[in-house]
């Protein structure tokens, strides 16, 4: 898969604060590609050098292939944490100036922003000030500018902020759909859950420094720790618990059921593989639940900053 974007040993200080120290990504292409680290970490002055609103001190950028130049911008949509739209202008006429911007003609502006205002069902809006609209409302408009001009790279810093979860998720479809028709996405968020859902790779920086990268699916199979989650019923709950300690690291599990069950998590040891726990557990008691216990972005996430911060 090609790579669309490119960041190699990129550095940028402000003053004697270092923003981002010798850090590289890959982004391939048709990807969404999750940007993420702790606040200050180093993520928005990254997304900035991107954008050509800053430049790095050392270390390049490249585009499709080619150093990042100024004319790459009309192939660069970018939405931004702090949004930006003229309170006191009207939707429709904002719109149209913002593509305008983004070098569309009149005509085509006015044809892209009626798809798109009939896709989301705001077309009702477009004499309204944006003034008179809710955050999330004018979220959807910056949006719709953000996409209008259907660029080569979407940068998405906190699209969610402002959404109720029904709009969050007619966001999060169209985010998805922008991507299977070949847009490559720049998702940042600190929202682990959507993370979960959208991203293909995922990059993490804190303090500056690129902590970890790589396919999510790859860095989830390199954090698992062969631990299973068990519900289990039987009436000699105490004896059956005895015996799974002397054979495996056990712990209590927390999960909701309907049973008034045993529930453990239990962590297999070098030699024991998942059928030999679940032969072991079948032979003595009923087994209504056994799952492993795969590490969330959330908990990769948490780990690899406590990790990153002793070290430092």
């Amino acid at each position: 898969m090609n790579n669309l974007l490119e960041v190699n040993s990129v550095s940028k200080k402000y003053g004697q604060f270092t923003a981002l120290d010798n850090v590289s990504l890959k982004v391939p292409e048709g990807n969404i590609f999750g940007l993420l680290g702790p606040n200050g970490a180093g993520k928005t002055t990254l997304i900035r050098i991107i954008n050509q609103i800053t430049y790095p001190d050392t270390g390049t950028v490249t585009f499709n292939g080619t150093p990042l130049q100024p004319g790459h911008i009309t192939q660069i949509g970018y939405l931004p944490e702090e949004r930006g739209l003229y309170k006191s202008m009207k939707v429709g006429e904002q719109a149209l100036y913002l593509a305008q911007l983004k070098g569309l003609s009149k005509k085509e502006a006015r044809e892209k922003l009626k798809y798109w205002f009939d896709r989301l069902e705001i077309g009702g809006w477009w004499n309204k000030k944006i003034q008179e609209l809710s955050k999330g409302m004018a979220q959807k408009i910056q949006f719709v500018v953000t996409v209008l001009h259907q660029p080569k790279l979407l940068i998405f810093d906190e699209p969610f902020s402002g959404f109720d979860p029904i709009n969050a998720n007619i966001i999060k479809d169209e985010i998805l759909h922008l991507r299977d028709q070949g847009a490559t996405v720049i998702f940042s968020t600190h929202r682990m859950e959507s993370v979960e859902e959208l991203c293909d790779d995922i990059a993490l920086i804190n303090k500056s420094k690129k902590i970890l990268d790589g396919k999510l699916v790859d860095i989830k199979r390199q954090y698992r720790s062969n631990t299973f989650e068990v519900g289990l019923d039987t009436e000699r709950k105490e004896e059956l618990q005895q015996q799974l300690q002397e054979r495996f690291t056990v712990s209590p599990a927390h999960f909701k059921s309907l049973a008034d069950e045993l529930k453990l998590r239990i962590q297999l040891q070098n030699g024991y593989s998942p059928n030999d726990l679940l032969e072991y557990l079948v032979s003595r008691s009923t087994v209504n639940h056994f799952v492993e216990v795969i590490p969330s972005v959330n908990d990769i996430f948490i780990q690899t900053v406590k990790d990153s911060d002793s070290h430092a």
